[in-house]
């Protein structure tokens, strides 16, 4: 009998979770068929996308390379999926070298993630959405606080040592606690003021981390401002223009850098590969992961619309909310290729948070029975360690 071949398509958090489930599950066989693995992923490497922020602070390498990583049994091939012909079960791809080929699949999981929401061109600024533009952040914060070493005008010198980032998701927060801290090195380092290092986090809303309590927005904001981070509620930035941000207020700020962390999006690479999709972009799938209309084609994670069938609930665009579909995902294969009931999906609820806000400082909240647990500090920062590599199978 011919080997049954499995594609993963995106080697992020849930791809790589739902390639380990899948495999653990089956054990490599079903039916007496060996199952071939094979995980296709545009990068050169797993992306540690939740530390996007690091290689913007300092030279720390988010990419790690797929031999570093993969078991026995599972191949990777670098290219771009164009398109999936679900009747033929073959899909379209792109190779590295710009060859265009076809292979087939007997299962198929869709997990391609999402990316980063880019502003408008006319906005100005800079989006943190990938390694290569977060080492050009750093590159532009340390050119501008040099130029500050030697500017003798004082206002000028104020402009270069001010970043603003506009975005108070968890994102935003992590990215403004870290560069505060780095930027306030750099600047000793360079005989300035570390005091005259002024980062802004510009909040559209009325506080932070409004998914939580607001005594936890409270501990942030405070953590916050001891590593040199004014937020600015109340304020969404316009646009920046010629180093002056426009916030939403008609107030204007001068900077010397505008970052965006705005949020996320699903995959655009989705809608050219021939799938149903939302209006919004995200995969339609029914309550076993199921693409609809597409036999032995699945899809989790950020990409993929996915909500439990007994309340309507949508499970929200996290590394955990995609790890616990993962796992179930490796149990519904299994039940899919025996010909038995599969399980459904649940929403889980998840009210635990982990926020880091610089080395040995973080904020971790959870909540159970309507009781809030609340842990800061070191043992805080030591929970999001753990998460960050956690969501990268690295633990």
């Amino acid at each position: 009998m011919n080997d049954l071949t499995c594609i993963i398509i995106g080697g992020g958090h849930a791809g790589l979770q739902a390639l380990k489930a899948i495999k653990e599950t089956t054990q490599g066989m079903v039916n007496g068929r060996r199952i071939r693995f094979l995980l296709i992923d545009n990068q050169p490497g797993h992306v540690r996308k939740m530390l996007l922020f690091r290689p913007a602070v300092g030279d720390e390498e988010i990419i790690i390379p797929w031999m570093h990583w993969f078991p026995e049994g599972v191949e990777f091939m670098q290219g771009t999926v164009k398109s999936v012909d679900s009747g033929e079960k073959r899909i379209r791809y792109v190779d590295t070298q710009g060859n265009d080929d076809q292979i087939h699949y007997d299962l198929l999981v869709v997990a391609v993630g999402s990316v980063v929401r880019q502003p408008d061109p006319d906005q100005g600024g800079i989006a943190l959405t990938d390694p290569y533009t977060a080492a050009d952040i750093r590159e532009r914060w340390r050119s501008n606080l040099r130029k500050a070493a030697y500017e003798t005008n004082l206002e000028e010198r104020k402009r270069l040592m001010t970043v603003a980032v506009g975005g108070a998701g968890i994102s935003g927060i992590e990215t403004t606690a870290e560069l505060a801290l780095a930027m306030r090195n750099e600047a000793a380092a360079l005989g300035l003021k570390s005091s005259d290092i002024s980062v802004y986090l510009l909040n559209a809303k009325e506080r932070l981390f409004p998914e939580g309590p607001e005594i936890v927005g409270r501990k942030l904001e405070l953590t916050l401002s001891g590593c040199g981070v004014s937020v600015l509620h109340n304020r969404k930035a316009v646009r920046e223009e010629a180093g002056v941000i426009t916030l939403s207020n008609g107030d204007r700020l001068p900077v010397s850098l505008c970052i965006w962390t705005i949020g996320l999006i699903p995959n655009p690479a989705l809608r050219s590969m021939g799938l149903p999709l939302t209006p919004e972009g995200q995969v339609l799938v029914d309550e076993c992961y199921r693409v609809q209309g597409a036999p032995g084609v699945y899809s989790i994670g950020d990409c993929a619309r996915i909500f439990d069938p007994r309340n309507g609930k949508a499970d929200q665009m996290t590394c955990k909310e995609g790890g616990i579909q993962a796992d179930r995902l490796g149990k519904i294969v299994m039940a899919d290729l025996e010909g038995r009931p599969a399980p459904v999906h649940k929403k889980v609820p998840l009210d635990f948070y982990c926020i880091g806000l610089g080395e040995n400082r973080g904020i971790v909240w959870g909540r159970k029975w309507g009781l809030n647990m609340i842990i800061t500090g070191k043992p805080a920062w030591r929970f999001r360690n753990i998460a960050w590599k956690a969501g990268s199978k690295l633990l």
